[in-house]
């Protein structure tokens, strides 16, 4: 039987459409332009942390139980009190409109129709009003850097309790930006001249784009410097008790992201946080810092069950899920591999990166015995 055109067309795609996450960000290497790639892809240095954060997954072993007579699982868990049908949700990455058009929208939409947690950068490329109208029912969160004007962080906070945000993450490892020598290499990170970063009051951003700098990119035909913008931006001088300060101008629960030593996790819970994202920025910071996976247990034994946990950093497979919820994290967060599905098909290329997750979460479950959620049990 002869096949007609249209099926071998379809044939030919289904033969080439990504099947693991590695093959998204094979997508997005050879179709986002290079700048954007190297930004969302680059790290600090010579970007050992990026990638031990991924090879420390792969030195942990799982020990399997058999012969448990079970075909399906139950994946849900809670957030901070809030049902999420997965526990992978999607963590903050800046200016996603560098990989798609739709940008944080579309990975908005996807995260919702997953039943997960979307995280959203304050320096995103899409409005948090935007977002909420996008997603109204999903569960988000607002990523916070500190700003140097606390009357423009706080009016970004009340922006977000206005928009139904369930919670506030506090980034608390960028006070000073890490060398990234991709982009230094591509002359800095340069947005596109059209581009905002509408969290920001605009005004800042109007003066950042009459400065000279701004103008002699223009003439070059490159993009706003936006890391020379964001040195003036962010706050610094953040401390400990800047969490208090955050506390007492929200009624949001307060977590902060960016913590690798048992010692800073007991402080933090001593300020009142509600959780504690267990990351290092995605080897974007400091380099040689220790991966993620491999600090979480001792961060989850230190805060002793007073509050909760999250990871992210190097999840690459749905066996690295079933790892980290094993050593005790509430869920984890994706970076990287939701922007590589954002470039690859927008909210249908994220949607497909939370899919190919989620299966491989669910046969992990299956074949190790564990019929629900581990952190219900």
């Amino acid at each position: 039987m002869c096949l007609r055109h249209e099926e071998l067309v379809n044939m030919a795609d289904s033969l080439t459409e990504p099947v693991c996450l590695e093959d998204f960000e094979s997508y997005a290497r050879q179709n986002l332009p290079n700048h954007a790639f190297e930004f969302f892809a680059g790290g600090a240095n010579e970007e050992t942390t990026i990638r031990e954060n991924v090879e420390a997954f792969k030195r942990l072993r799982i020990r399997p139980r058999v012969l448990c007579g079970i075909s399906e699982v139950d994946l849900s868990t809670t957030v901070l009190g809030e049902k999420v049908s997965l526990p992978i949700g999607i963590a903050p990455t800046a200016t996603q409109k560098l990989a798609h058009p739709d940008g944080e929208q579309a990975t908005a939409k996807a995260a919702s129709k997953a039943g997960t947690c979307m995280i959203l950068s304050c320096v995103g490329s899409t409005s948090l009003e935007d977002v909420a109208t996008m997603a109204p029912e999903s569960v988000k969160w607002l990523q916070l850097y500190v700003l140097s004007s606390q009357e423009m962080t706080k009016k970004i906070v009340k922006r977000a309790e206005k928009e139904g945000y369930k919670a506030i993450v506090m980034t608390v490892d960028a006070t000073v930006r890490g060398k990234r020598q991709k982009d230094v290499r591509n002359h800095s990170f340069l947005l596109p001249h059209l581009m905002n970063i509408p969290n920001v009051d605009p005004a800042k951003m109007a003066d950042a784009k009459r400065s000279s700098d701004f103008e002699k990119n223009k003439q070059r035909g490159s993009g706003f410097a936006f890391d020379n913008f964001a040195k003036t931006l962010f706050n610094k001088s953040i401390t400990f008790e800047t969490i208090d300060w955050l506390k007492s101008i929200t009624k949001l629960p307060v977590l902060v992201k960016g913590i690798l030593t048992a010692d800073d996790a007991r402080k933090a819970v001593q300020h009142g946080v509600d959780g504690i994202i267990v990351s290092n920025h995605g080897g974007r910071q400091l380099d040689c810092v220790p991966a993620t996976i491999d600090v979480l247990p001792e961060i989850v034994d230190a805060v002793n069950g007073k509050v909760e946990v999250y990871v992210d950093g190097g999840i690459r497979l749905g066996t690295d899920v079933f790892k980290a919820l094993a050593l005790g994290a509430r869920a984890v967060f994706i970076g990287r591999p939701a922007i590589w599905g954002l470039a690859y098909k927008g909210e249908e290329g994220v949607t497909k990166v939370l899919d190919i997750l989620k299966e491989e979460l669910e046969i992990a479950m299956i074949l190790s015995g564990i019929i629900q959620n581990l952190h219900i049990l």
